[in-house]
């Protein structure tokens, strides 16, 4: 899930939300996002915070922030209910294009 902040939150302009079952997916989805931008154009995270448990990982690129959550993380914060003002940006798949 893609939320559109920037109005809301004036740190940030896209907060991504996802989950993964186990912590090693979550640090693999972590891992990957990581190599994808980085390959895409040197992108490095400004910071990284929670990956020692994994159950909610946070890369801060700026103007987007990802979260990476446990399922039953996620389940429990609930961002997209804290974050229920912000609109839901269409979320275009690339490989399937």
């Amino acid at each position: 899930m893609i939320l559109d902040v920037g109005d809301i939150l004036g740190i940030a302009e896209a907060f991504v939300i996802t989950s993964a079952p186990n912590t090693r997916a979550v640090r693999t989805i972590v891992d990957e996002v990581e190599k994808q931008l980085r390959e895409k154009d040197d992108s490095k995270p400004r910071s990284v915070e929670g990956l020692d448990d994994a159950s909610w990982v946070l890369l801060d690129y700026g103007d987007i922030v990802l979260h990476v959550f446990l399922t039953e993380t996620r389940a429990f914060y609930g961002l997209e209910r804290l974050w229920a003002d912000a609109a839901r940006v269409p979320w275009e798949n690339a490989a399937a294009s």
